[in-house]
């Protein structure tokens, strides 16, 4: 008779984060930020300096510049729109699988009104027209949107979307489409342009892997790095439909991937196998930056942004908008950092009175000075009220 793993909060959340590498940082011999961005599944790059920090943080000796050449020199990292449509950094190794599986999502219901909207055909004359666009060099928006205007037709350039207090282009709705079909990425910015390019002319050859084995293969890696976890958890991180995480969920199951576990006595999956867990609770103080991986997928939210913690560090529900002080593994506090010249002033605010205590804040100090090798400056540390909202 089989009998059925528990799984405690506090088991699963040390071994996230030791797999996470904010235990202690993966050694810079044996790693690189392109190891370490696929360890986490990503790096969310909207504030790309953020991005840096991330994976930064994670990779003992490392600094943003490391990053940086693993971007736009080496081109083991490409910037791309990953999960949820959002930009990220992903290993450009890993590209195959990302396209092939977020292609392959059934798409949600169109946010965008009516008038705004695309046709199907419309849609796939546009991505064709940016893989042509892009085929030979980087271009601007602006660039390519006359680009793709010449090879399709004046209403892909109307300006009817929305965004940002701003009225862009009807094609720029299927933007991410392109990304997670293969045939978009982002180029290196023109001055203060962002440029997009196409992915083959870093990575001649590459090719999207089959829909249903890189669904196989994103779940086994999803649940490696943040099981054990739900298919409604799996649904939430991708923006991806809940009934279609079921479905390949139960289908995982049924092939033997995945099994269940009980997780706070709760159904929870892990991959098949995969049930070993520290028995020690987490120690230690870290700052992780806007929309660190670790604090949008770790899931429930409600135990790693335990009382006061989801009133201050969740914004309306959405994590990442802060970033976000852990203490012993989870969320604590926020934090703020502002440079001037090489200072970067970081400002700590703990959530509850006495959370750091001398020891604490002695860690907290390595902490503040490690950032500010990361971002090449001079960390000042101030515990005190962070006055700076969310980041949108």
């Amino acid at each position: 008779m089989t009998t059925t793993r528990r799984v405690t909060w506090a088991e699963a959340n040390a071994r996230r984060i030791g797999r996470q590498h904010l235990a202690a940082p993966a050694s810079a011999k044996g790693s690189s930020p392109a190891a370490i961005t696929g360890v986490t599944l990503g790096a969310h790059a909207q504030v790309l300096s953020a991005a840096e920090l991330s994976i930064a943080l994670r990779l003992a000796g490392a600094t943003r510049a490391d990053v940086r050449e693993a971007l736009w020199t080496d081109a083991t990292l490409v910037k791309t729109y990953g999960p949820r449509g959002t930009v990220h950094l992903l290993p450009a190794a890993d590209l195959p699988l990302w396209t092939g599986a977020l292609s392959a999502i059934p798409a949600g219901p169109n946010p965008m009104p009516p008038a705004s909207r695309m046709t199907d055909e419309q849609t796939e004359e546009v991505l064709t027209a940016i893989g042509d666009a892009l085929a030979e060099s980087a271009l601007t928006v602006d660039e390519l949107t006359d680009a793709i205007v010449e090879r399709t037709g004046p209403w892909a350039g109307e300006r009817v979307m929305e965004a940002f207090q701003d009225l862009w282009p009807r094609w720029r709705q299927v933007t991410h489409r392109a990304a997670h079909r293969g045939v978009l990425c982002f180029g290196p910015n023109r001055g203060r342009k962002v440029t997009y390019t196409d992915p083959h002319r870093a990575l001649p050859g590459f090719t999207p892997m089959d829909g249903a084995a890189a669904h196989t293969e994103l779940v086994r890696r999803y649940l490696h790095a943040y099981g054990p976890a739900t298919p409604r958890h799996f649904a939430r991180w991708l923006a991806a439909p809940g009934a279609w995480a079921a479905g390949l969920f139960a289908s995982l199951a049924e092939q033997g991937e995945i099994e269940d576990v009980l997780f706070e006595e709760a159904p929870g999956w892990v991959v098949a196998g995969d049930t070993d867990f520290a028995d020690g609770p987490v120690r230690g103080v870290r700052l992780l930056p806007y929309f660190d991986a670790f604090a949008i997928a770790s899931q429930p939210r409600d135990l790693l942004f335990p009382g006061r913690a989801e009133e201050r560090a969740l914004a309306g529900g959405q994590a990442g908008n802060f970033p976000v002080l852990l203490v012993d593994g989870t969320v604590a506090g926020v934090w703020h950092q502002r440079r001037s010249g090489r200072r970067i002033a970081v400002t700590v605010e703990p959530i509850a009175p006495g959370t750091l205590t001398p020891a604490r804040l002695r860690a907290l100090e390595e902490q503040a000075e490690r950032v500010g090798e990361v971002l090449e400056g001079r960390a000042e540390l101030t515990v005190g009220e962070v006055t700076v909202g969310p980041h949108a």
